[in-house]
């Protein structure tokens, strides 16, 4: 026998809804209207929860903005979660990208600076975590520019919609925390009984795809004694 030697598995939404209903032990010829409306709420709400699981890291992108001479805050997309790395970079004169990583400020550090308006090299950062998120930058930058704003940042996990075959916006590893999960979430309307034994197959699942959602790198941990930039 041989193997398919594909890996495009990618079932609808709309499948993977059936699947955790089976799993509630409700086939599919009982499922009415009401399930599948139940069943987006209940996704999506799950969903949401996951964001707050972060890094997620298939959802991590890399912005770049321009600097403005004197201008201090620039607008952040609504659905970014959490900023992980951010750094401003310069040409060496040569054509050369230099980059520096700055870091982040608390609204209690941000608020305490004396001297928000004054400019020169940018150091630190406020991510001020609005429904209109911005970032604020100090020093604000000079004229010595052009200068770039990069960083990476963890955005939200797309909607999640029955209707015209859409898949999900998670990564294969997932699917499995998906289905046994809303398998959970829809137990406790549907099959009380089983509420039991799904969030316990659904918690399984979900720490198996967190625990594998990881850069498998060395971690180091040192005091940071010192810093680049006076207040």
């Amino acid at each position: 026998m041989t193997s398919s030697g594909t890996t495009n598995f990618n079932p609808g939404i709309g499948d993977l809804t059936l699947y955790a209903y089976g799993l509630c032990g409700i086939r599919r010829p009982a499922i009415a209207q009401e399930h599948l409306v139940d069943a987006r709420m209940a996704m999506n709400l799950m969903l949401s929860e996951w964001n707050n699981d972060t890094p997620n890291l298939w959802k991590v992108d890399l912005v770049e903005i321009p600097l403005i001479q004197g201008q201090a805050q620039y607008a952040v997309d609504p659905s970014t979660i959490m900023i992980l790395d951010i750094y401003w970079r310069v040409d060496d004169g040569n054509g050369n990208p230099i980059d520096t990583i700055i870091w982040p400020l608390s609204r209690t550090e941000y608020a305490s600076m004396p001297n928000k308006d004054m400019q020169g090299r940018v150091t630190s950062f406020w991510f001020d975590r609005l429904l209109s998120p911005s970032i604020t930058l100090w020093q604000v930058p000079d004229g010595n520019g052009p200068y770039l704003l990069r960083y990476y940042r963890v955005t939200q996990i797309f909607d999640a919609n029955l209707q015209g075959g859409e898949t999900l916006d998670l990564p294969n590893r997932w699917f499995g925390a998906f289905a046994w999960g809303l398998a959970a979430r829809l137990a406790h309307s549907y099959a009380p009984a089983q509420v039991g034994r799904l969030e316990a197959k659904a918690q399984q699942a979900l720490e198996n795809a967190m625990e594998n959602d990881v850069e498998d790198v060395p971690l180091y941990i040192s005091p940071s004694t010192g810093g680049y930039f006076v207040r």
